[in-house]
């Protein structure tokens, strides 16, 4: 193939009790882009619409993620690279490891495959690098390999997939506000209390068993986190009503998308995701800030072919 088009997904990472190692992709929010070979041995970012991002590929998360790649491969190739976003970066759902992972797997699959899944994710990690200062892959592996994605490992690399139970569905909200990641983590304790790690851990093992087992009660009772989320939650315009209003509408659990300012919803069930949209919506319509709001199945397969 000389050209491929792509569709991107947004992810919600961490899911409370996951920081930075836990990730599930969307399928209903997501850019596209088009990569091209070039004869120029160059890679260039020659389109971007939907937001002002920067074309240098050594400053845009897609041309570094590119870079890492062929520079791996040792391949001169050069690629064209259109990028039409409809993440808005700085929302919380991913937009720059969509880029990043898109970019990616395109170019492998332009170049005959010559890369795992797995490998992609190490690839895209270093565009998430660009943006926030930390080579995380809680978005990147979800939006590659499509449904939850654990990381076990940053040194020596390793993700696992995990199960996708069939009723889930997750509802986001965004205020359209932003909020950078690298700033969000700026704010982050860098040493926690023995007693909130063990919480943390129990949460995350028992989330991870939920998945396996089905158990939606199970996975509502575990996305709990009092590590991250008491200092980020406080950057999210009315987060404690937000939580109150889905829960009282019988969201399984509710927390930050990835650093914000999203929030998200799971859900068991399309009509339970139904209330709950519409009660996040009509409280926020009540408020003076913009904001878009989805819901959607988990995406199974992650960056498809268009």
């Amino acid at each position: 193939m000389e050209k491929i088009e792509i569709f991107a997904p947004a992810t919600v990472a961490n899911l409370s009790c996951g920081f930075d190692v836990l990730g599930c992709c969307l399928d209903s929010i997501g850019d596209t882009m088009i990569v091209r070979k070039n004869q120029i041995n160059e890679i260039r970012i020659t389109k971007i619409t939907g937001q002002d991002l920067p074309t240098d590929p050594l400053q845009n998360v897609a041309g570094v993620a590119v870079y890492a790649l062929l520079k791996e491969l040792g391949s001169q190739q050069g690629f064209d690279i259109e990028i039409h976003k409809k993440i808005k970066p700085g929302s919380g759902i991913g937009s720059s490891a969509a880029s990043s992972a898109g970019a990616v797997f395109a170019v492998n699959k332009l170049l005959d495959e010559p890369f795992k899944p797995v490998d992609l994710v190490r690839f895209a990690m270093t565009g998430e690098m660009l943006a926030s200062g930390n080579a995380h892959a809680d978005n990147v592996a979800p939006a590659i390999l499509g449904g939850f994605s654990l990381v076990r490992s940053y040194e020596p690399f390793e993700v696992l997939s995990l199960p996708v139970p069939g009723d889930l569905r997750v509802v986001v909200l965004h205020p359209q506000i932003e909020i950078k990641t690298r700033d969000s983590r700026s704010i982050i304790k860098q040493n926690i209390s023995l007693k909130s790690a063990i919480n943390q851990w129990g949460n995350l093992a028992a989330f991870i068993s939920a998945l396996y087992t089905n158990d939606y009660e199970l996975i509502g009772r575990s996305l709990k986190d009092e590590i991250i989320e008491p200092v980020r939650s406080i950057l999210i315009p009315y987060f404690d009503d937000l939580n109150g209003v889905a829960m009282d509408k019988g969201a399984l659990g509710f927390g930050i998308s990835g650093s914000g300012p999203s929030v998200f919803a799971l859900c068991k069930g399309e009509e339970k995701a139904r209330d709950v949209k519409q009660a996040l919506s009509n409280f926020f319509s009540t408020k003076d800030i913009a904001f878009d709001i989805h819901s959607s199945t988990i995406n199974r397969t992650g960056i498809k072919i268009l």
